[in-house]
């Protein structure tokens, strides 16, 4: 894990009793994405915040630069230790990585469209790497309803969105709407363009899959 600093923001609150652990998750991560190409370098802020988690997890990131994101633990949250032992912690740093790669690239980017091809290529790469099924927030909707109701493209392209409206639920939409729909988006130009390289997993142009979307139906231009 050479090129991951961790620092430990403890101020709030120990993790002396998880320190063990979750070097261990991060080691595992660090592994996971050396399988495809040599990780990034990344500061890593590991902080005790109870009560600031996704409460199903107890835990969540957030990348904030290319070189740098945090991950927020709550061992009072119950949902802690089965986050650490059935690997989610291990999904969700792998997940951040992808985030700090692309916004060395093209950026997390500043529209809807743009941000919902971030959050499904992020969801995307964790599951071409570790296998595993969507996270409750990547099959939150179905894709029937998706299809009933597809976004307008005017709507994609607008920078002036709620962003927790389409990804938490705060406002007309479901809990977790954006993430479903960036992860089918994903999914489906996946499908379409076969394998390809670690590049293009990170560097693919947001246009590219919301062309494949209008041509799936989740969009209307």
């Amino acid at each position: 894990m050479d090129a991951w600093t961790l620092h430990w923001l403890e101020a709030s609150g120990s993790l002396a009793e998880l320190r063990s652990d979750l070097i261990g998750e991060f080691d595992a991560a660090y592994k996971t994405v050396s399988r495809l190409m040599t990780p990034p370098r990344l500061d890593v802020l590991i902080q005790r915040l109870p009560g600031e988690t996704i409460p199903e997890m107890g835990l969540v990131g957030r990348a904030y630069r290319s070189t740098m994101f945090t991950m927020t633990i709550d061992p009072d949250n119950p949902s802690l230790l089965p986050s650490l032992r059935t690997g989610t912690l291990h999904r969700q740093i792998v997940h951040e990585v992808h985030h700090c790669l692309r916004m060395a690239g093209p950026g997390y980017g500043w529209t809807l469209g743009e941000a919902l091809v971030s959050e499904g290529l992020a969801g995307q790469f964790v599951r071409h790497l570790l296998g595993n099924h969507p996270e409750p927030w990547e099959c939150a909707v179905t894709d029937a309803d998706l299809l009933r109701s597809p976004v307008d493209l005017k709507t994609l392209e607008s920078t002036h969105y709620n962003h927790s409206e389409w990804f938490f639920g705060v406002g007309a939409h479901p809990k977790w709407f954006g993430y479903t729909l960036g992860y089918q988006m994903v999914g489906r130009w996946l499908a379409s363009v076969g394998e390809i390289d670690a590049a293009t997993w990170i560097n693919v142009p947001a246009q590219d899959i919301v062309a494949s979307a209008l041509e799936e139906g989740f969009v209307l231009r």
